[in-house]
This record gives structure tokens, sequence and C-alpha cells, in this order.
């Protein structure tokens, strides 16, 4: 690959997760939250995650990544090239250590007090994979090949304290069948039964029969949700990819999380009701920050194949992204101002009628005439699968509505620079 003077990777040293994040409590012992790490005592969910560091007095999250130098990426843009990028964003150059450096005006400042407020804590994550880590136990009495990960936000970095956790079981040898399959519904009924009768910390379960079968359940106590599938893989891989995004810019996460506080204020973010999911609006962040002029991010999936391999071993899916070294982006944008770009891309630059949204590429693809593109009204492209995840929104009232969310939040953030009550999010919000 070229070396681009607009971009470039910068190795630096790993470093550790976070403390004792992944080491396992006893069944019947209860971990307070700032109690050092119980020795490991059972099969535990390896992953390298970020560990927090300090600059400039607040911690930040830093990725492990391995001491390597790639020069350039796909986002550098040749001479010539007819690459989809758009600059309502201005970049200049530099970098900055700290998210406040990025948080010079009204509106960053408050979307920083924002994420700060609602982030998930490396407590809440410890609970949750504490909950994972029993019932994986419980489970491997009966099906020994089992194992049990801790995919979606929780694990992906973008979630928030109030999030749900998503869990998969991934069965090697036992049963047979994708994870659509009638098989596993009849498989998580059974299993429903079980933990009403075996698994005294739990409760509210229940078999929800979707495209995709999940048993729905919450843990005593905590009053923590869980979702658990079965052998839906594609869920651990782009949750490990979006964690590479997530932590590739510090500002990747809070501008996520503003975006879905604002969707879901506006009632556009619920796909069981014909509008837009959380992955959908994550996906059309990154979009959005991989083809400014500038680029925020790049392509991992374009300029690491191998770390995103489709057909890597599930195992080794948390080792991927510990072979790339750090972006570093010169976009220098604030937080606002990329909200704003955000809005704008999607209310009047974006082709809705004839572009699908690309993560894996990089930028926007022509919408084709194959059945998973052709009169949908929104195209956002799974990065694994390739097919549609705004498949939900197949209704035309459904998508005027969104549409007319962004376009009606645009001028009024364009006339002001500061989040306000009434319309963003109840307390701080578009």
């Amino acid at each position: 690959m070229k070396r681009s003077h607009n971009q470039a990777w910068h190795p630096q040293p790993p470093v550790s997760d976070l403390p004792g994040l992944y080491t396992s409590v006893p069944v019947n012992a209860r971990k307070r939250q700032h109690e050092s790490p119980v020795p490991n005592g059972s099969k535990r969910q390896r992953v390298d995650s970020p560990s927090p560091q300090q600059r400039g007095g607040r911690p930040i999250a830093v990725p492990y990544f391995h001491n390597q130098a790639v020069p350039g990426t796909s986002n550098a843009a040749s001479p010539g090239s007819s690459q989809n990028t758009h600059s309502q964003v201005p970049a200049t150059s530099g970098s900055a250590s700290t998210l406040q450096d990025y948080a010079k005006d009204k509106l960053s400042k408050q979307m920083v007090e924002l994420f700060e407020e609602c982030q998930q804590q490396a407590c809440d994550l410890t609970r949750k994979e504490t909950c994972r880590s029993r019932l994986q136990r419980d489970i491997q009495s009966v099906f020994p090949v089992a194992r049990l990960y801790l995919t979606g936000s929780s694990m992906s970095g973008l979630g928030c304290r109030s999030s749900d956790a998503d869990l998969c079981l991934v069965l090697r040898g036992s049963v047979s069948g994708s994870s659509r399959s009638p098989e596993w519904e009849a498989f998580l009924e059974v299993r429903r039964r079980d933990c009403n009768r075996k698994h005294g910390y739990l409760e509210k379960i229940q078999l929800i029969r979707a495209k995709v079968p999940i048993l729905r359940f919450r843990e005593k106590g905590s009053g923590l949700e869980f979702d658990l599938n079965v052998n839906n893989t594609v869920g651990i891989r782009n949750t490990f990819l979006l964690r590479s995004y997530a932590y590739a810019d510090l500002r990747v996460k809070p501008i996520i999380l503003a975006v879905k506080k604002w969707a879901r204020h506006h009632q556009i973010n619920d796909a069981s009701k014909g509008t837009l999911s959380s992955y959908t609006l994550v996906l059309m962040v990154l979009h959005y920050l991989q083809t400014l002029g500038e680029p925020v991010l790049p392509s991992l999936q374009k300029d690491y194949p191998e770390c995103f391999n489709p057909s890597m071993e599930i195992d080794m899916i948390p080792e991927g992204p510990r072979h790339i070294p750090p972006y570093k982006s010169q976009n220098k944008s604030s937080l606002g101002d990329l909200l704003q770009g955000f809005l704008k891309y999607y209310s009047s630059t974006f082709r809705w009628d004839t572009q699908v949204i690309s993560v894996r590429e990089g930028k926007a693809l022509p919408k084709n005439k194959s059945a998973e593109w052709r009169n949908k009204y929104i195209c956002v492209e799974e990065p694994f699968e390739r097919n549609n995840v705004a498949r939900a929104v197949h209704e035309q009232m459904k998508f005027n509505t969104i549409k007319s969310k962004f376009a009606a939040v645009t001028p009024l953030l364009l006339t002001r620079d500061a989040l306000t009550n009434q319309c963003l999010i109840p307390d701080l919000g578009i």
C-alpha cells in the first residue's frame, strides 16, 4: 500500500487489558466493584481490550496492537480517484490526545458530558462477564464443547450503562444447523425449561420466536437483561470489527452514543417497529466517518482483510485486531462539527435511492438490481454476510419519517452551537 501524507499508521507498545476484567468469580461469590480480581477458576472469554491510560489527567482507552507499522490506508485517495467523499466537515493536521481537544465549542462539550455520564463502565462489563462465565459452566455440564460469547455493544465498547447484554452460544458437535434453523427454536425452548428448573440466579426467562430465535432472561439481583442466540457467529465477528473501530479514534464512541440517543428520542431506533436498529445506526456513523474528504476512520476490512477473515476460526476472532497498529487521522474536527456533518450528510448528500452504505469498502456502493437491494428504502451492508441490515424499514411512511428527522434537525443545529432540552435528547438532546 502507498503511504499517504494525509494519513499515517503510528505503532505503539502493547498495553494490557483492564485489570481482572475477564477473570472468573466463584459461583457463590459476590464481587464488589473495587475488589481485586479473583484468581482464575474457570474458562474465561479471551479478549484483549483497551486499558485506561492517563493522558492529561483523564483516562483514555487505547487498543492493544502489536508494535509494527503499516504505511498508508485504502482511504488515501490517489490522483484522479473517483472515491465517494464529502467535505462538510473541515479537517486540519495534527493530533489530539484527549476528548477535550475535540470539545472547544458548547455542543461538543455537552456531547462529552453525555458520553461520560452514560458510557458503560468497567464494573458494568465485569458484572455481565461474571454472569456469562457462570452460565457457560452450567451449559458445559450438558454440552462440554459449548462456548458462550459476550457480543454486541457491551463487548464492542459502544454500549451505555443501561445496555442489555447479547450472548452467542456456539455448539460444536452436539447439535447441527444454522442460527436460523427451526431446530434452534426447539433447542432454546428446552433450555428455557431447564433454566426455570435449574438456574436459580436467572428469572423472567422467555423464548423470542424471531428469524434468529432468542432466549431472553434477567439475572436476579442485578436486573441485567440478556439475549442469548445459538450459533449466530456473525455477531461475534461484527462485535470485534466494531470494537476495532470504536477504539480507532477517540471521537467514535461519543458520536455514536449521541446519534443513538437522538434516534431513540425521535422513535426511529427500533427495528421491531420498522425503523433503524442500533447496529444499522452504528454502521451509518462509521460510513460517514470513513467517507469524509479527510477521513476520521479507515476501512479496516479493506486494509487488513486477514484480520477480519470471514472464515477465521471463532476462537481466533478476538486475536485478529491485535495485528493492526493504531490509526491516526489528520482530521481534527470537533465532536459537534462531526455530529452536524453526519446529520447533513444523510439529509442532503447521501442518495438513498441509488446507494448502499458499505463500511466493508469504506464508501457508498451503487445499488444493483439484486433481490437484496432492489426496492429497498434503506440499504446498509452487513460487513461480513453482505446482506441488508436495514431491511426492517419496509414501509414508505416509516422511511419518510426517518428522513424527516434528519432533515428537521440539520438547520436547527447549524443555527446554534448547543444541544437543547427540546430537540435532541430529553436532558441534553438534539
